[in-house]
Formats: C-alpha cells, structure tokens, sequence
C-alpha cells in the first residue's frame, strides 16, 4: 500500500512540474511548412511560412535546404512589403520594397548576393525619383534625383577649402572644409575615390562641427604626397548621399 501512495505522488509532482514549466512562456515565431516535398539527405524542399502569432511575416522558398526562388515579407496588417530572388542561397536579380498602398517603393539589383548596379527609387505615384550607382556593394558617384513631375535636379552645394599656412611658424597646414550652402549634413574623409568607387575602408573620417571639417597636416620631415584627396558626402532632400570628390595640391612634400 506504502508503493502505491509512493507511486500517486511522483505522478502529481510530475503533473505540477510540467506545469509550471509551460506557465510565462515567450511566444515564439513559428514555421508552417506549406506546398512541401522532403528529398532524404539533401534538406527541405518547398515553401516555409513565418509567423508572428496569427500574422504571415514572410514566405521563403527552398530547394534541398537551400533558398532558391521568390521570398517574400509582408505588412503586420497583410499587405506585400518586400520580394527577393535567391539562387542557391544567393540573393540575385532585383530585391524590391513596396509602399504599404503597394506601389514599388525601391529596386535594388544584386549579383552574388551583393548590391551591384543602379538602385531606384519611386513615389507613390510610381515616377522615379532616384537612381543611385553601386559596384560590388560600394557606391559609386553616380547619384540622379528627380522632381515630382519627372526633372533631374542640379542644385547641389559644391565643396569649399579653405587654407591655414602656418608651416614656417608652427609646422602645421591646416585645411578647412565646409559645403557652399553651408548645410551641416556632412561627413568628410581624408582618401581617394578610384574608377568612380567609394569605398570606406580605404578612406579616413576627418572631424567636423556643424558642417565644418577640419584637418591639420603637420610637418614630418620626410618626403610624403605632393597631393591629397578629400571628399564630402552629402545627405540630400531625399535621404540620398551625394559625393564630392577633390585633390589638393599641396606646397609642402612632407605633410602628413
């Protein structure tokens, strides 16, 4: 008899434990598997569902476990946002988001699963309003940007030097840079755009207060560039960066 009231009672342990495990549990996305073939020791094939609760947050297609074909993100409310195309676990093709009314918002081509080649970008009423150059996820110089109505715009600040000479007194050449409609929304950096690339990695962050970059060479006593790249990156009316890109010719071979 002492067995059996044992035996009840690791039952009704059991049964609390389990319980109060499954009490406060964080509501995890789930995977339906829809349209679906499985192909043994190559991976799923067909199309997953990715849920938030109740709500469809994307759709993605595989073959052999690999993303291969459309994929698509949705809206909380239901509405299209975004399509892919992917090859092999690449992304390729043109990558577009849509507005939630479901006009094209912006097309972005890729190559081997990187940004290459010209990005648009469209109204609401589907006239293009940018195109934006890229190589092998860099951007390029190339930036074109429309009015409503379909004109390309010009008016874009100019970058401004200006020049501080103190070499023979205190050993210093000191560059001033600022934009001609003396906007704040600036970056500037210290290298060289080549073949049209602007590639960060390969370029120096110079200082700036409120549209102000300043950079102080100092003399160094040994031979260094008789020349110096400098370039502005504009943040436009649109959200678009525009690039300047200038050489100073320096009076002094041993800056740095």
């Amino acid at each position: 008899m002492k067995n059996i009231f044992q035996f009840f009672f690791l039952i009704l342990t059991i049964s609390y434990l389990t319980g109060c495990n499954g009490k406060g549990s964080a509501k995890k996305e789930q995977v339906v598997v829809s349209d679906s073939s499985s192909v043994s020791d190559t991976g799923y094939t067909g199309i997953k569902q990715y849920m938030s609760g109740k709500t469809l947050v994307k759709l993605v297609t595989f073959k052999n476990g690999v993303r291969e074909g459309l994929m698509r993100s949705f809206y909380q409310t239901g509405e299209l946002r975004q399509t892919w195309i992917y090859k092999n676990g690449q992304r390729e093709d043109s990558s577009i988001w849509f507005y939630q009314q479901g006009q094209p918002f912006r097309s972005t081509p890729y190559k081997n699963d990187t940004i290459d080649g010209i990005q648009r970008q469209y109204y609401r009423t589907g006239s293009l309003k940018a195109k934006i150059g890229y190589s092998k996820g860099l951007r390029t110089t190339f930036l074109q940007e429309f009015t409503l109505d379909g004109k390309l715009i010009h008016a874009y600040p100019d970058l401004e030097i200006k020049v501080a000479d103190e070499y023979k007194t205190k050993s210093l050449y000191r560059l001033s840079l600022g934009l001609t409609n003396k906007s704040i929304n600036v970056r500037y950096y210290r290298g060289d755009i080549s073949n049209g690339i602007f590639d960060t990695a390969h370029c120096k962050p110079i200082k700036s207060i409120k549209g102000i970059g300043t950079l102080e060479l100092k003399k160094t006593g040994s031979t260094k560039t008789s020349t110096l790249g400098v370039i502005a990156e504009v943040l436009t009316d649109f959200g678009n960066n525009y690039l300047i890109y200038k050489k100073v010719e320096l009076p002094y071979h041993d800056l740095n």
